[in-house]
């Protein structure tokens, strides 16, 4: 049992022979004692003041009097107004330490037949361009997401939706068809996804000139826009993809089956993978059929143009397009049919979107609609809406072919990870096999972390470089730290040093810095209940960069294999092996990994 459980508890008991209040042990919640007051926990008592008919400072007393007289893990109290600060008997800590290293799954709740299913829904990329910068953080986000929520005990299933149909699909297509000659990913030696996107680039560059020169012959702009025969191309090709002509579908199978095998590569060198993968090509229709399902039950109604609405002013919404007039289909009719597949293929609980904060209208108006139209899940869908990634530079434009790239934005992590490592002396010793593996972990590490370690909510810049540091806020920081204690736990063995004393660190009284290890091993658990309550990877982050200081601070201070007194060394060397075994965690609770060498 945690620290924080017994406090709980004790606190619990406490209250109910004290004041005859009832508080369920899970409704009170321990914080570290701020570093100004003697303690390694605070109570809060102002809930229990108006019951107790005493002052806050009263309260207080009284409830740290009665766990010194009858909680054998708390050694003293002090109390600051409607604080209570606790002290914990100093050689408890060992018996927390060994919880930490007893436990083989520390801090990961177990997944049951009993447990609900939450779907995660990441990446979601169009098939007419490579994956970017922005869409490197929806998978990296989504994916430690997903993670999270499987170690706070969910069932989870992770899925994508892939916008593999429309006018930009055709841009792609008809510029291919007038210029490629026939380029293929094998004859050009570039990926599918790439070969597509420079496509993609090459039809606005002549389109943006039909359209100057149309200005240029006296039409206004958006006319010109409207007028201009490649758009009109465009538009007929996606008419006869609508209508399925044979011609049109088979180039664009064949185009996107190109996207595809370059999307698979960029997805395992990130490291993010999917349970279900679902095409808008299978789902817009479904969604038609749910809409029209939902006009005869007069949930929408049909406008005199034949066009198809949904009045959600009630809701203190407007009113929402579902079908035009000519019959198709409007995004949210695609995500109304992506979730009525979703719901037969599984049984959900909670559906939660990763998506940029652009969208938040968007899915204000799905979770009515799916509500409406009967989803159990879809008053209570999540939209976990995330800020813009930028660089230094400013915004990035697909069109025209400004985006960062998310393959060689990997190369460059990995290549700087190489250079900076070299420069730094890491690699001195190891061989070209190790020296590959080990910048590929810190160089993907550090853009993990870096893109992980900001709030979701905020936008953000990103700076390749300052991502790679060996100091600081970094993922190479936390990478290195582990390496250094691995190194360490295995001069240990060497020396034969592992077995030696074990058992008697329980009868040592661990020092201040030791316990201040020790109690932030012991927050992890909680910090995965809340990053999952939050849905919030940016407080795992944060937290394993806490725990590599505290771990940095001690190892500077104490000797560890140097240590004679063979009782403080074994308890010294466990709190190697706890803080290993949590930063590997932590760590991987955000898509990493962390290297044994560097």
């Amino acid at each position: 049992m945690s620290i924080d459980n017994i406090i709980q508890q004790a606190v619990s008991r406490a209250l109910d022979e004290l004041y005859g209040i009832q508080a369920a042990p899970e409704t009170i919640v321990p914080q570290a004692t701020r570093k100004e007051f003697e303690g390694n926990l605070t109570v809060v008592v102002f809930p229990w003041v108006k019951t107790a008919r005493k002052a806050p400072d009263a309260v207080a007393k009284e409830i740290g009097q009665w766990l010194v007289d009858n909680e054998p893990a708390v050694k003293d109290f002090n109390a600051v107004k409607g604080f209570l600060n606790i002290v914990i008997e100093p050689t408890y800590w060992c018996s927390v330490l060994e919880h930490v290293l007893d436990e083989p799954n520390y801090g990961i709740k177990p997944v049951t037949d009993e447990s609900p299913l939450v779907m995660v829904e990441y990446s979601s990329p169009n098939t007419n361009k490579p994956l970017h910068l922005g869409h490197v953080r929806n998978n990296l986000l989504g994916y430690s997401l997903a993670r999270i929520l499987e170690a706070c005990g969910n069932k989870v299933v992770k899925t994508n939706i892939v916008n593999d149909r429309g006018i930009h699909i055709c841009k792609s297509m008809l510029a291919w068809q007038k210029w490629g000659n026939g380029e293929t990913p094998e004859s050009s030696g570039k990926k599918g996804d790439h070969l597509i996107g420079d496509y993609y680039v090459l039809f606005d560059k002549h389109y943006k000139q039909e359209v100057a020169d149309l200005v240029a012959q006296g039409m206004k702009e958006d006319e010109a826009k409207n007028a201009a025969p490649l758009m009109q191309e465009a538009r007929e090709m996606l008419r006869r993809w609508e209508a399925k002509d044979p011609e049109v579908r088979a180039l664009w199978q064949m185009m996107n089956d190109w996207v595809y095998a370059g999307f698979d590569e960029t997805y395992k060198r990130m490291g993010v993978s999917f349970d279900k993968i679902y095409y808008e090509s299978e789902t817009y229709l479904e969604g038609k059929e749910k809409v029209l399902e939902g006009l005869e039950k007069g949930i929408m109604y049909r406008k005199e143009d034949g066009s198809v609405w949904a009045d959600l002013t009630a809701d203190g919404l407007d009113h929402k397009l579902l079908l035009r007039s000519d019959g198709t289909s409007v995004y949210m009719t695609q995500d109304i049919g992506t979730a009525k597949l979703r719901f037969i293929d599984y049984p959900i609980d909670k559906m939660i979107y990763v998506v940029g904060n652009e969208q938040e209208y968007h899915f204000k108006v799905l979770s009515l609609l799916l509500d409406k139209l009967g989803f159990k899940w879809g008053k209570d869908l999540v939209h976990f809406s995330y800020g813009m990634v930028e660089l230094p530079e400013g915004k990035m434009k697909s069109r025209e072919g400004t985006v960062v790239d998310a393959d060689d934005l990997m190369e460059e992590m990995v290549s700087t990870a190489r250079q900076v490592s070299a420069e730094l002396g890491k690699l001195d010793g190891l061989t070209p096999e190790e020296i590959d593996n080990i910048t590929e972990i810190v160089g993907l590490g550090a853009l993990k972390y870096f893109l992980l370690k900001v709030d979701p909510r905020k936008n953000m810049t990103f700076n390749p470089k300052e991502s790679i540091d060996f100091n600081g806020n970094t993922g190479p920081f936390i990478q290195y730290t582990y390496a250094r204690i691995c190194s360490v736990l295995r001069r240990a063995e060497e020396q034969g040093l592992l077995s030696e004393g074990q058992g008697c660190e329980a009868k040592v009284e661990p020092n201040d810095k030791e316990i201040e290890l020790i109690q932030k091993l012991a927050d992890f658990p909680s910090v995965v209940e809340e990053a999952g309550r939050t849905f919030s990877p940016s407080l795992i982050a944060n937290y394993v960069y806490d725990l590599v200081k505290t771990y940095n601070q001690f190892y500077h201070d104490y000797s560890i294999l140097g240590e004679e007194d063979p009782c403080v060394r074994a308890l010294r060397l466990g709190l190697c092996q706890a803080t290993a075994k949590v930063i590997k965690t932590a760590t991987s609770l955000l898509g990493m990994q962390v290297p044994e060498r560097m």
